[in-house]
């Protein structure tokens, strides 16, 4: 498994499965044409490319080149770099039939074909690099899906309504998952910055219901 420091944008979920099982990364999804009416989800993959840059690896369909092109003329391009996967014929093991084009997908393609995209497309894989940029945050300073159940944004009574809250207040998609939550902050926050802003969030929150009471 490789730790690669750009977010990879993908199509839907069984992409995310297969690439999960490589990379030590942040992935999200676009959920296939979704991402043409999901606002929210396109700021976010904005501000990732703003902070550390994305990986588009999309399918080698029509239709992944239609949702490829898309984010491609909504982002800044120097911020985008490109992995393709080439025109392997079959049919995902899940799937009954093959695709109408009959290629594999991101998720029905050979690891090593996977990793080789990555490489040509330029990902910077961590782990190598000397640089300030590149050095790993000390565990104490990042956030842990504990510090979510801690924090009551996860797991215990109310914690769905806070989460919302937080999201909102983020501009991050609902249907976020608390592990994408989680490396989405860390790429946003530091600990001490993040625990500032829940508390006046929070806080915030409280006095309101406090007022109209």
């Amino acid at each position: 498994m490789i730790r690669v420091k750009e977010a990879i944008i993908v199509e839907g979920k069984y992409d995310k499965v297969k690439l999960s099982s490589l990379i030590d990364g942040l992935i999200l999804e676009t959920r296939g044409f979704g991402i043409f009416k999901d606002k929210r989800q396109m700021e976010l993959i904005r501000k990732l490319a703003d902070t550390r840059g994305i990986i588009i690896f999309t399918d080698s369909d029509a239709a992944g080149f239609v949702i490829r092109g898309h984010l491609n003329s909504s982002i800044d391009n120097s911020k985008i770099k490109h992995a393709y996967i080439p025109d392997v014929f079959g049919k995902e093991k899940r799937k009954e039939k093959a695709s109408k084009e009959g290629k594999l997908g991101v998720e029905g393609v050979d690891a090593a074909l996977i990793l080789e995209a990555l490489t040509r497309a330029g990902a910077t894989v961590l782990g190598n690099e000397t640089t300030s940029e590149t050095v790993s945050v000390p565990p104490d300073s990042r956030i842990t899906k504990a510090d979510l159940f801690a924090w009551g944004l996860s797991g215990g009574e109310g914690s769905s309504e806070r989460r919302r809250l937080l999201l909102d207040c983020l501009k991050l998609p609902e249907h976020l998952a608390p592990n994408s939550l989680v490396k989405v902050l860390n790429s946003m926050f530091t600990r001490e910055d993040f625990e500032n802003l829940i508390q006046k969030l929070f806080s915030e929150k409280e006095g309101e219901k406090e007022r109209n009471f």
